[in-house]
């Protein structure tokens, strides 16, 4: 899973983030719905967007770009999409861009032509490696988990792992399941039952994401299975069409199993 989109997962599940990135209350996430949108001119969707509820029309939208990576057109390419979607939607309140980079080294700079911008606090920049807000919010807990070193992540995890077991019933599952998700992107290399170890991950084979990933771990082990039984079915005289039939595969598979076989024997 890429950075940027454990990221935008985060400020989906818990759009105080936002807010506490940008050292106001996190209760104004409760005026706020976080959603992707489709921009018709681009063909594309922007999937940071914070729209105020109806109760709360005064206050701004908010339009969020992540990124751990360079790109010398974010800036161009933010702003481009701000205007074309309130060209196209046509809202009635104000609004402001955030960026969120992963550290300041890598941010090109905002253009002259946004300066003025920027200087009225319409454009906002936040840089991950420079946070010293030493929260104790679990939503700052897992920033700090996305953008530590694995030595320090070992630790901020286990932080978090003792505060989430605080937490009601309720939410406890949730933020387990924010947690893990974070855990096997960062320490991608481990096992599951390395990671159960190491930070005491006893009730995630309850949440729904960990049901997710054993149902695929258990399709592929059904899939390989079936298809070290097709040179087999093949030398009995099936063809590509039956063995795709009878395993209930793709034909385009069976064919791809069938030439990587043939390469090994060759």
């Amino acid at each position: 899973m890429k950075t940027d989109t454990i990221f935008y997962t985060l400020l989906q599940n818990l759009p105080s983030v936002l807010f506490e990135l940008l050292e106001q209350p996190p209760a104004l996430a409760l005026h706020y719905e976080f959603s992707s949108v489709e921009i018709k001119e681009l063909a594309r969707r922007i999937d940071g967007l914070f729209l105020p509820k109806p109760e709360y029309s005064k206050d701004p939208i908010y339009f969020v770009e992540i990124q751990y990576q360079r790109d010398d057109d974010l800036y161009w390419r933010l702003i481009t999409e701000a205007f074309l979607y309130l060209n196209q939607y046509r809202p009635q309140q104000s609004w402001q861009a955030v960026v969120i980079w992963a550290k300041r080294s890598i941010d090109p700079g905002i253009p002259l032509a946004y300066q003025n911008s920027l200087a009225a606090g319409q454009i906002r920049v936040v840089y991950l490696d420079e946070l010293t807000d030493q929260s104790s919010s679990i939503g700052f807990g897992i920033i700090r988990l996305v953008v530590a070193t694995e030595n320090e992540a070992i630790q901020e995890a286990k932080n978090l792992m003792k505060q989430i077991q605080k937490a009601d019933a309720a939410n406890r599952r949730h933020l387990l399941e924010l947690v893990e998700r974070m855990l096997i992107y960062k320490f991608s290399s481990y096992t599951r039952q390395e990671l159960e170890a190491m930070f005491g991950l006893t009730e995630w084979r309850q949440t729904r994401f960990y049901q997710e990933v054993k149902e695929e771990v258990q399709q592929e082990t059904e899939l390989a299975t079936k298809l070290k039984t097709v040179p087999r079915l093949l030398n009995e005289g099936l063809s590509v069409e039956q063995i795709a039939r009878v395993l209930e595969l793709d034909i385009e598979i069976v064919r791809q199993t069938i030439e990587e076989q043939g390469k090994k024997e060759s």
